[in-house]
């Protein structure tokens, strides 16, 4: 049996669906109580937050999502070669 969380990262890194695609559809299907819970273990929920802190993001950046998400960027993992 395949692992569904497996499967929508699949689906996002082989550009079936874009990860912001994939992040609505699952915020769609989740409860309020579980954005709520995902966010405090992500320690992204207002207990968290500095009142003069702003978290830095490009909503339009699938990179970022897919870094958000644990899978870090090339970047992340010296995946750019400047020679």
């Amino acid at each position: 049996m395949t692992n569904a969380r497996d499967k929508a990262l699949e689906l996002v890194e082989n550009g079936i669906v874009s990860a912001e695609d994939m992040l609505t559809m699952a915020l769609k299907y989740m409860s309020t109580d579980d954005v709520e819970d995902m966010l405090d273990a992500n320690e992204l929920s207002e207990r968290f937050m500095d009142e003069e802190e702003d978290i830095d993001c490009d909503d339009g950046d699938d990179g970022y999502a897919l870094a958000s998400a644990g899978f870090g960027t090339d970047e992340d993992y010296g995946g750019y070669d400047y020679e």
